[in-house]
């Protein structure tokens, strides 16, 4: 089986490990392999022949704030819903937010994928049915370094309609009196 390298490789594991054993100089180098002195220069200092990724060690969103990235999170945590279902409830409360930078979101958190179901499958129970209009409502609360978020998720149960509002605020409980 042959190596693989990404599309703009020049150069195989054999011929990098020639380049970092020789002692000849940068441009008897460049010319014999038939590349520039500059990947020649490349391969003499690293100390291996495996491409290195050249993204960021600690990728972060460009468009996205952290509130935003741990609002997303975990309105897909708690509710497990598809990629376009989480973006159609999401973008009221997040304007910016666009299909591309939700699926990147999900997938720098270990999201993206929804989980498998294991175990025996059980037969299939119809849930009571539910006049439209009737809400499953949910408070999450998201901790993030600049302090407590709270994100209240309403989801219809018979259109399966969700809606997502977040409130920076701290949330008091006040008693009806």
């Amino acid at each position: 089986m042959g190596q693989v390298h990404h599309g703009s490789a020049t150069t195989t594991a054999a011929v990098r490990r020639a380049i970092q054993h020789s002692h000849e100089s940068l441009r008897a180098l460049a010319k014999r392999y038939g590349i520039n002195q500059k990947t020649v220069a490349k391969w003499k200092k690293r100390t291996s022949v495996a491409d290195v990724s050249t993204g960021p060690k600690n990728p972060t969103s460009t468009v996205l704030s952290i509130e935003e990235e741990a609002v997303i999170v975990a309105f897909r945590q708690n509710t497990l819903l598809p990629l376009d279902d989480c973006l159609y409830a999401l973008q009221p409360t997040i304007p910016i937010l666009r299909r591309s930078s939700l699926h990147r979101c999900l997938q720098r958190h270990g999201i993206s994928r929804l989980p498998e179901v294991e175990g025996e499958t059980t037969a299939k129970t119809k849930f009571k049915s539910y006049p439209i209009g009737f809400f499953h409502i949910d408070l999450a609360e998201v901790r993030t370094a600049e302090g407590r978020l709270y994100m209240f998720v309403a989801i219809d149960r018979t259109s399966k309609f969700a809606f997502v509002e977040r409130d920076c605020q701290d949330f008091r409980v006040r008693a009806a009196g």
